[in-house]
């Protein structure tokens, strides 16, 4: 049984393919397009996915569309009916969209594949759950998703067992914990549905106090874990804007230019907003766990991006085991859609455990080989001892390196297979990735990936944490590049099984300087998404400071590519990303 999920249209478009309930191939379209959160029908994605399971359209039994375009209009029309005239601009701007694409989902799907089989339709919050449920191992869960809104529905509370799974209690928009977050967002000059996790960043420099009482004026948490919006200060259901006049009288001035400095307002606004959040997303799995009792949670959703809330989470409700999608955005939606129809739908058996997050494109070394000498590149060809002595003994000279092995990571996370890596004991590290390779804001943290059989040494996370998905703090002070002024880091955890090699690679880096941690961050610059290909890969290298790159058993330093790198096109790519 062939079932393809695929989301698009909105944003982070994804494919994914199961085969017998398995996971086969997954990827967001943003990695081959270059084009960040990209929203365009998952061509290229789908194509992956196909190859990577030699399969060609004709041999898919369903395809499955992750949310319902129907109920989505319907939401769209009565909002327009009820905020009306105020939302006509609004109105004029979205329903031609609507009426020329967004509606013939199904037309779309048919002509953009040639696919003459069958096409069902998922709830986009059910796709959540089931991105959540299925394969997280668990034979019984309660299941939370929160994001900004599906059809009608931004907040969920459910129940799965075996191959049920069933909604209880939804809230629905305008209300939205999702949408407030990404109003605050906006208001702090960062991009909707891009940004929110610079905010997450930013909050542990700030004081929520000043902008307490403000901030409850915006929202109000129920005891029974529900909540609502005053929507007096926000113009997302009817404007072109996230807030309004209102909004900007509240908290002292209008939205902050998105190139202007960051103040201690914005950083005070920011903790104001991350503990507001952090309140409501615990008072909702509270509510969960009395309406569902039951030791395992299952999350999903954009909201479950937030890994300082999810420590909240293990550390202050009964759950004892959660697990969290580590594509809980819409490119989950895909995988979802997917698994619903294979196991609520058509029965099949649950066989599909997500242990981790690569499902993406791999390359041999004669495709590897091949980019390089279109390239006119220098390399040397090591075989896997030397590659991983090579590179842990780069590291521990505080070289920085770019890291490309094995397939690309589902999910926005990179995990150690797209990653560029450097010493933590560095503190100038942090500096030196932030701005001079990744070309981002300098408050923005690193994560570090742990060896999990040493991470108690390092760290005071209780569990595995194998998607970057939860914070911990430091035990120690010997990690400066990756620990946050409040002293927590986004921790990976690296089992060995999942991922031998980069497991491998820490070990020797251990080795060498005591020290079973790396920095992690994502294989890009600021504003492009992560590298697909090795032609990705080389091109961000050369155009950025990074010292060496391990492509496959390629090492290419930078000392030996340097008439390379400064005949490469470097302004022009980096004026490509640079602003997000």
């Amino acid at each position: 049984m062939n079932i393809l999920g695929l989301s698009f249209d909105f944003h982070d478009s994804a494919a994914a393919l199961l085969i017998d309930g398995q996971l086969i191939a997954a990827a967001q379209e943003e990695r081959f397009t270059r084009v960040k959160h990209d929203e365009r029908f998952p061509k290229h994605a789908t194509a992956y996915c196909l190859q990577e399971a030699a399969l060609r359209i004709s041999d898919i039994d369903y395809v499955v569309y992750y949310e319902k375009p129907i109920l989505k209009f319907d939401r769209l029309l009565e909002t327009y009916i009820h905020t009306w005239p105020r939302g006509w601009r609004s109105f004029l701007k979205a329903i031609p969209v609507w009426m020329k694409s967004k509606l013939w989902v199904k037309q779309k799907i048919q002509q953009e594949l040639d696919y003459t089989g069958t096409i069902l339709f998922n709830e986009h919050h059910l796709s959540h759950a089931a991105s959540a449920f299925y394969p997280s191992g668990f034979e019984k869960a309660t299941i939370v998703t929160i994001d900004g809104v599906g059809e009608w529905e931004t907040t969920t509370i459910g129940t799965g067992e075996g191959n049920r799974l069933t909604i209880t209690e939804s809230t629905h928009f305008p209300d939205s914990l999702g949408l407030l977050y990404s109003a605050l967002t906006y208001y702090l000059g960062f991009k909707v549905n891009s940004a929110e996790y610079k905010v997450m960043g930013l909050a542990p420099y700030g004081d929520p106090k000043p902008y307490a009482s403000a901030m409850r004026k915006l929202f109000q948490l129920h005891k029974d874990g529900s909540y609502t919006l005053n929507h007096r200060y926000f113009a997302y259901s009817w404007g072109l804007t996230m807030t309004n006049r209102h909004f900007n009288d509240l908290f002292g001035g209008p939205p902050r230019d998105p190139e202007s400095p960051l103040t201690q307002k914005e950083k005070d606004i920011a903790a104001s907003l991350q503990l507001i959040l952090e309140e409501a997303v615990l008072a909702i799995v509270n509510h969960a766990y009395k309406r569902h009792p039951c030791e395992n949670l299952c999350l999903a959703g954009g909201v479950a991006l937030n890994c300082v809330a999810n420590e909240k989470i293990l550390k202050h409700s009964p759950f004892k085991h959660v697990f969290i999608q580590p594509a809980s955005g819409d490119a989950g939606g895909a995988l979802g859609c997917a698994l619903y129809v294979a196991h609520a739908i058509l029965n099949e058996p649950r066989v599909f455990t997500m242990q981790h997050a690569y499902w993406g494109p791999t390359f041999d070394d004669r495709e590897i080989e091949g980019a390089l000498l279109s390239h006119g590149a220098s390399y040397q060809k090591l075989d896997h001892d030397a590659l991983l002595d090579t590179a842990a003994n780069l590291l521990a000279k505080n070289h920085v390196v770019g890291w490309f092995q094995g397939r690309m990571e589902f999910g926005p996370r990179a995990l150690g297979n797209r990653s560029i890596l450097a010493d933590p004991r560095q503190k100038e590290n942090w500096q030196r990735v932030n701005l001079k390779i990744k070309f981002r804001e300098s408050f923005r943290p690193f994560a570090p990936s742990v060896l999990e059989e040493r991470s108690g040494d390092y760290f005071d996370n209780v569990c595995p944490s194998p998607f970057m998905l939860l914070t911990a703090q430091a035990k120690t002070d010997c990690l400066p590049a990756i620990t946050h002024i409040d002293n927590s880091a986004r921790l990976q955890t690296v089992n060995k099984e999942h991922n031998p090699l980069y497991h491998e690679l820490i070990r020797r880096f251990a080795d060498l300087t005591g020290v079973p941690v790396v920095i992690n961050t994502s294989f890009n610059v600021r504003g492009e998404p992560i590298v697909c290909t090795p032609t990705d890969a080389l091109q961000c290298f050369l155009n950025t400071d990074m010292d060496d790159l391990m492509l496959g058993h390629f090492h290419i330093s930078k000392s030996s590519n340097t008439q390379l790198a400064n005949n490469s096109a470097r302004e022009e790519y980096l004026h490509a990303f640079k602003l997000d």
